[in-house]
């Protein structure tokens, strides 16, 4: 199969993230068995959702670790001019579906160049490293990574998460959490306003509140000119409530994104949070005894990205791109919970993030071969590094 109908093949399956995605990770795992290497199977708790990885070459310290997700995002309510699942390849030479760019061509060229590294004389081992729901909170990297860790006596020494990057390496990225937060108040006539507690007056707060933090932060001098923006960001997404324009609204919801730099404490900040809605619990409790707001986490923090600039990780992105030069981004990824187990982590794949999430994903021709390029030149500098 050519790389191209690799990626055909993975974007025929709809598995969005937060969903069963057995029938994409067994058709992966049917792929690389074909060819010999033995594959390991790590579900979730009801068994309807699976990581996978595989070790190719020998058991030997210093391989490198290729990861991906398998889980896209929705297409709903998306003006898609094609079928999102169908792979068209069009007279502009982009070949378009959703995950084409995110990040399923990534892993078609992983597969791609299977039957090559099964054949090399490698020095060093690679590994594939593919999850579930990483669209949702990257929440099957932690046990996928720490089954790696269970599985191999030797130890990997990077790992390449190939999200779109246009093949420049990243070496850092923001952490994200996402917040949930339900104020319950106390429902009455509007002309009650102060003999009541407004649930939406109290979610009011709680906005002016995160973009007080944010700003606390920048002029604290909190800033890391390699990111854009420079700082961290708290954002409020969604904020919903009430029933009518006369009735004081007993239950209002936020959800809060924060994107926190690698110098600043995002569970620091989620405390902060729970420390300010407790007080403002305290605060009205006088007048409505069952005012609470309940705040909960979406998602555990995904970690940040800050691998060193003089990491030799950078080296090898150099050596098998050409390209060394690297940035930043404040989109979150896998990468910091590699960079967390120990492993040396940078992000490099093909195609541009700026195609993904959106209708009329797409992914180059071009660069669908230069990352088929990349992973092959990794097999080649395996072979002769010792």
């Amino acid at each position: 199969m050519t790389v191209q109908d690799i990626l055909a093949k993975l974007v025929s399956f709809p598995v969005f993230g937060g969903e069963n995605n057995l029938n994409i990770i067994n058709w992966i795992n049917d792929y690389i068995e074909n060819f010999g290497v033995e594959t390991s199977l790590v579900y979730n708790e009801t068994k309807t959702k699976a990581s996978l990885h595989c070790r190719i070459g020998p058991s030997v310290d210093g391989g490198v670790i290729l990861s991906g997700h398998t889980d896209v995002v929705p297409v709903k309510e998306q003006p898609w001019d094609t079928n999102p699942f169908e792979l068209v390849e069009k007279p502009d030479d982009n070949l378009y579906a959703r995950g084409s760019c995110d990040m399923k061509g990534f892993l078609a060229c992983c597969l791609s160049v299977l039957p090559i590294m099964v054949k090399a004389k490698l020095k060093k081992p690679i590994y594939f490293a593919f999850t579930y729901d990483e669209e949702v909170g990257c929440l099957a990297a932690p046990s996928l990574i720490d089954h790696i860790k269970k599985t191999y006596s030797e130890k990997p020494r990077y790992a390449i998460i190939g999200e779109a990057s246009m093949l420049q390496p990243i070496i850092a990225q923001k952490s994200i959490h996402i917040i949930d937060i339900t104020v319950n108040g106390s429902q009455g006539h509007s002309s009650r306003i102060k003999q009541e507690v407004s649930a939406i007056h109290e979610a009011a707060r709680l906005v002016l509140w995160a973009e007080e933090k944010m700003n606390a932060l920048i002029n604290s001098g909190s800033i890391d000119p390699r990111f854009n923006p420079p700082h961290s960001s708290l954002h409020t997404g969604i904020i919903n409530g009430g029933i009518a324009p006369n009735i004081i609204a007993n239950k209002a919801f936020l959800s809060l994104d924060i994107r926190c730099l690698p110098q600043d404490d995002a569970s620091q900040m989620y405390q902060d949070l729970k420390d300010y809605c407790k007080s403002r619990e305290e605060t009205l409790k006088s007048i409505f005894e069952g005012f609470r707001i309940d705040v909960a986490e979406n998602h555990p923090i995904v970690p940040s990205l800050n691998t060193s600039e003089n990491s030799d990780v950078i080296d090898l992105i150099g050596n098998i791109t050409g390209n060394y030069e690297w940035s930043t981004v404040s989109y979150a990824s896998e990468a910091g919970h590699y960079s967390n187990a120990g492993f040396e982590s940078i992000i490099c794949g093909p195609g541009s993030i700026a195609q993904a999430h959106r209708a009329n994903e797409y992914i180059s021709k071009d660069q669908l071969i230069k990352g088929l390029e990349m992973i092959e030149n990794l097999v080649k500098h395996l072979e002769i590094s010792i």
